[in-house]
């Protein structure tokens, strides 16, 4: 019940027996003040006519008596007479029964009659009188009084009266009337409601499920348009409705996945604010560092960022202006940039860009330290090519063999610039990624043993013991370039008889882990401080106490030696202790072919 009252059918049910209940009130209203009027009419005009021929009949006749008969044939049943003459004594009384000797003097009595006998114009007035049927019951009764002219009535008057019966038939029928007409009007609009129903709500039902399958998401739900009035049109509009809103929603999730993966893959950390200064958004590094920033302050931490960045982002959002500082927190440097969030003319938040700087700072860092230390290599040979040249060109030299030592000296300084400079250039090539090798199957053992024996002289006049071994069988090869690896070795070799006393060893050692070919160079010399060892591989490294000055090279040989072995998929790396020696290791991927056995 309560879902019919709350449904269009309902309402429209109601609201169509509501006008057509209004419009048979006034029409029944209405109706019955024209009856009552009409009738009223009616009965006067009927007394009337009636009194003047009771008026002619008793004019014709000698005596009252004998007019009896004749004038109740004359009358309606509802009417009655009663003649008086003009001392208001009751001469004629045409019917007798209950309560009527009490009408007839309540009409005899009544005071606004007395004209007629003076005036001789008929007089018309409704009475309350005592019902003639019931008793002890006041009714209502038009009561007519004509004068009669006749000679032996000397003036008399005729009081005819008429019961409301008539009257009040007439207006229980039109009572029956309408309501039987409130009936049909009833069953009518019970009928036209429910057919309305089908026209009109059952879409608008249709619409409405159809509605909540869009508020779900399912923007393909579609509305059936069967009709071409305002209901179809709105369907029509609905379903335009439906699919502009599935085009908006999709470029909606595609902005937002779009954004989404951007913020995702950037490397600078991303983070929005609300007004109240909240996080409500940020991306993959942002998390990482609001999870550090919370490990370093705690769990009792009140904010989730820094003090500093927190007064930044105050200032954004007190004073509506962007703001953009390069900061220093626990070690790292962060360029950082705020900008204020507007949402029409409010500001309801900010959005946090911070960019790591520290690899930078390093890069400069070790920018500046390579120009530092370039410039310091470089000037010791330049001072000396300057300070010998001078000497030759001032004619300081007393002797041939001064001058030929000097020229010498000079040699070997411009030597050694050169070694400097070449390292340098190979050395950006590399770390450029530039770098191309020239790879080749050659055998593993022929060709690192060839290498090695290249230093066998050097290592004889400091009486150094340099021993060369390998497990891999001679048909066994290795697709590297010879030359780079050859660089490799080289410099692995000469550092290691360089700093390896007299009467020391080195051994360079070839064997296979797993799918790798190890290379390893051994010394007994005097080894590396464990602090400087992960220093070992950057450019211009020289321990101060295990590789002096006076042992030559450039300090980048190492540097050069790892992008070398790096560039094959390989790594390197090394193991020292201070006076018990050094053993650097590299590793190069095995890409084991044997040759085939000639037939």
């Amino acid at each position: 019940m309560t879902r019919i009252w709350n449904s269009v059918v309902g309402k429209l049910w109601v609201t169509i027996l509501l006008l057509v209940s209004f419009v048979l009130f006034v029409f029944t209203v209405l109706m019955l003040e024209f009856l009552s009027k009409y009738h009223a009419q009616q009965s006067e005009a009927l007394l009337r006519q009636e009194a003047t021929t009771i008026a002619r009949i008793v004019d014709d006749h000698e005596s009252i008596a004998s007019t009896k008969s004749i004038i109740s044939d004359i009358l309606s049943d509802e009417t009655n007479a009663v003649i008086v003459d003009k001392t208001g004594k009751l001469a004629f009384s045409l019917q007798e029964g209950l309560n009527q000797d009490k009408i007839k003097d309540k009409i005899i009595g009544e005071k606004s009659f007395n004209q007629v006998f003076t005036s001789n114009k008929p007089v018309v007035k409704e009475m309350m009188l005592p019902s003639s049927t019931e008793k002890d019951h006041v009714e209502s009764y038009i009561v007519m009084a004509f004068p009669l002219n006749a000679h032996k009535m000397n003036h008399g008057v005729v009081f005819i009266y008429q019961s409301p019966d008539a009257i009040h038939r007439t207006t229980n029928e039109t009572t029956k009337i309408v309501f039987l007409a409130a009936a049909i009007a009833f069953i009518l609009t019970t009928f036209f409601a429910f057919f309305l129903s089908t026209r009109i709500t059952s879409p608008l039902r249709k619409m409405r499920e159809a509605a909540f399958e869009l508020a779900k998401g399912n923007f393909d739900k579609k509305v059936p348009v069967l009709q071409n009035d305002e209901i179809g049109q709105l369907g029509t509009a609905f379903n335009q409705m439906g699919r502009q809103l599935k085009h908006h929603m999709e470029v909606i999730n595609q902005e937002k996945e779009q954004l989404s993966s951007i913020l995702t893959s950037m490397t600078d950390a991303v983070i929005t604010f609300n007004s109240d200064r909240t996080v409500i958004l940020s991306n993959p590094p942002a998390e990482l560092l609001l999870q550090k920033w919370f490990i370093n302050k705690g769990s009792d931490s009140e904010r989730p960022i820094p003090r500093e960045i927190f007064h930044m982002l105050e200032h954004v959002i007190d004073l509506e202006e962007e703001l953009r500082e390069e900061l220093e927190l626990d070690g790292t440097y962060f360029l950082i940039s705020i900008s204020p969030l507007y949402s029409g003319d409010s500001v309801r938040g900010a959005v946090a860009v911070l960019r790591d700087k520290t690899e930078e700072h390093r890069l400069d860092k070790l920018r500046s330290d390579f120009i530092a230390n370039v410039s310091h290599e470089l000037r010791t040979p330049i001072a000396m090519l300057q300070g010998y040249s001078e000497a030759i060109i001032d004619d300081v030299v007393s002797s041939e063999d001064e001058r030929n030592e000097m020229i010498r000296i000079i040699y070997d300084e411009s030597q050694r610039m050169g070694r400097l400079v070449t390292d340098l250039l190979d050395l950006a090539r590399m770390e450029s990624g530039n770098i191309t090798l020239y790879k080749d199957l050659v055998p593993i053992t022929p060709v690192f043993e060839r290498i090695t024996q290249k230093f066998v002289q050097a290592a004889k006049e400091k009486n150094i013991e340099l021993t060369y071994s390998s497990t891999f069988d001679e048909s066994i090869r290795i697709s590297i370039d010879e030359d780079r690896i050859e660089q490799v070795l080289t410099n692995l070799i000469d550092n290691a008889i360089r700093h390896t006393g007299q009467n020391g060893s080195v051994q360079v050692i070839v064997d296979q882990q797993v799918t790798y070919a190890r290379i390893q160079v051994k010394d007994n010399g005097a080894g590396i401080p464990k602090e400087d060892l992960e220093y070992v591989f950057e450019r211009f490294y020289k321990a101060d106490k295990a590789r002096t000055r006076g042992k030559g090279g450039t300090g980048l040989g190492l540097a050069i030696a790892k992008n070398i072995v790096e560039a094959h998929k390989g790594r390197i790396k090394v193991e020292s202790e201070v006076d018990k020696g050094t053993n650097f290791i590299f590793y190069l991927p095995l890409e084991i072919q044997q040759e085939k056995s000639k037939v």
